[in-house]
């Protein structure tokens, strides 16, 4: 069981479409499928073609997941266009520490963690637009302000529009696995990604992932450990205990009882080198690591 606050169940409100009933209804051609809300593909055509580590789900929404959508991300929402460098001081209204967590899902774990840790913006991105619209639902029904939610592709996001130095800390919890080997490829912890990430995070911020798909924890173990912008925090060198901060998801705590093993690695992003400073090769986790 999670230590971390539980989060209220989003009330169910009353629309004409009924409670829970997802919305569908005829657009004209062209016609945005929610006009206040994250747009398609925000990024269009400004950016090289590549192989990309996600693939978006069409997936129904439901009345209340739209009504959110409408209501909140002109207020709480990012389209990642790639086009400007944003303010994370100006986006979240204040200064304090800012994580970025690519890959929220349903948006239930990201609530919880930014309700325990209110001193700590979290800058979720995915591109599936149910879980984008449950995200605020359950952030606005928590009174949170500490959340905003980005719609686009994570690699612009960062290489684009995120100023150096700008992160306190990354986490990636279950990204698609990609488990065929002709697939490899797009799985997103590759040194590439890592040279991008560590330009952005500060040093001393925490590289958070865990995956509940062994063969890619060992792949994520193994670049991280190559890579010299990061270090384990583990002094064996190998993976850590899931942190008191990280909640255990209800698939989680399904896998687990089907015996599936999650395996969670925490790096600390290392001083820049033209910077010196003191540098420990390995840091214990301390009690509750956060960013």
């Amino acid at each position: 069981m999670s230590d971390s606050p539980r989060i209220p169940e989003t009330p169910r409100r009353p629309t004409p479409h009924g409670p829970g009933v997802s919305v569908r209804h005829t657009r004209a051609k062209g016609e945005p499928r929610f006009p206040d809300g994250p747009q398609a593909d925000p990024a269009g055509s400004h950016f090289e073609r590549r192989i990309r580590s996600f693939q978006p789900r069409r997936s129904r929404v439901t009345a209340g997941q739209a009504d959110a959508l409408q209501r909140l991300w002109p207020q709480w929402g990012l389209d990642i266009d790639g086009q400007r460098v944003i303010d994370l001081a100006e986006l979240f209204g204040n200064r304090r520490p800012v994580v970025l967590e690519i890959g929220f899902g349903m948006g239930e774990a990201t609530a919880q963690m930014a309700a325990a840790d209110p001193d700590t913006d979290i800058l979720a991105v995915d591109v599936h637009t149910p879980g984008q619209g449950n995200l605020l639902n359950l952030a606005d029904q928590a009174g949170l302000t500490n959340v905003r939610v980005a719609n686009g592709d994570a690699i612009i996001l960062l290489r684009e529009m995120l100023a150096p130095d700008s992160l306190d800390g990354l986490r990636v919890y279950f990204p698609d696995p990609w488990p065929k080997k002709r697939h490899h490829k797009r799985r997103l912890i590759q040194p590439e990604f890592l040279s991008l990430a560590a330009t952005r995070l500060r040093p001393g911020a925490l590289l958070h992932c865990a995956t509940d798909w062994e063969p890619y924890a060992e792949q994520m173990l193994d670049v991280l450990t190559a890579h010299p912008d990061f270090a384990n925090t583990r002094a064996d060198g190998g993976f850590a205990p899931r942190p008191a901060f990280r909640p255990l998801t209800r698939f989680e705590g399904q896998g687990l009882d089907k015996g599936h093993a999650v395996n969670d690695v925490l790096f600390r992003r290392v001083p820049h080198q033209d910077h010196p400073g003191p540098r420990e090769e390995h840091l214990d986790p301390p009690a509750d690591p956060r960013p």
